[in-house]
């Protein structure tokens, strides 16, 4: 046989070889990885959740999800060990490299108190008229039938219903 006709083959095996290895030797990575867990570490799941690790057994894990909460999970389920800070700053939010200065949520912190002070007398409420001239003024505003209803209803003693069923 001639060499050209093997050389497809020959490429086509070495590449199989070559993706095999690398595929194996992360594997390989993530096993050492999960048997070298310890109770106490944080973890991340292949599904996302930040955890803590309780216990360590054969094939699974006793993880604490929250205070209190506990979950068994297969070791294989394991997709990251964290470092004690990287755990401690996406978990608790803590933060080693902030020196000190917050930054608030909302921007009412950051105006001036004088500001506030000036919008505290600014009254926008309906003003009180002279005596008696509010009343006529409120006469004068609501249509000629509602008025004169009302005043028939008062007459009658019915004024509590009827204005109840006027708001219906």
């Amino acid at each position: 046989m001639d060499i050209v006709t093997l050389l497809p083959f020959i490429v086509l095996i070495g590449a199989m070889f070559l993706m095999t290895r690398s595929a194996k030797k992360k594997q390989q990575q993530a096993a050492s990885m999960r048997d070298q867990i310890q109770p106490g570490t944080g973890v991340r799941t292949i599904g996302g959740m930040y955890a803590t690790v309780k216990e360590v057994h054969a094939d699974m894990v006793l993880l604490e999800v929250a205070p209190g909460v506990h979950a068994v999970y297969a070791k294989n389920a394991i997709g990251a060990v964290l470092a004690d800070d990287e755990y401690n700053r996406i978990v608790h939010g803590d933060d080693p490299k902030t020196d000190g200065a917050i930054v608030p949520d909302d921007a009412s912190s950051l105006t001036d108190l004088e500001t506030e002070a000036e919008d505290a007398k600014i009254d926008l409420g309906k003003k009180p008229e002279a005596d008696g001239e509010g009343d006529e003024a409120d006469k004068a505003k609501e249509p000629a039938g509602e008025a004169v209803s009302k005043d028939a209803a008062a007459k009658d003693g019915k004024a509590g219903d009827d204005t109840a069923n006027d708001a219906k």
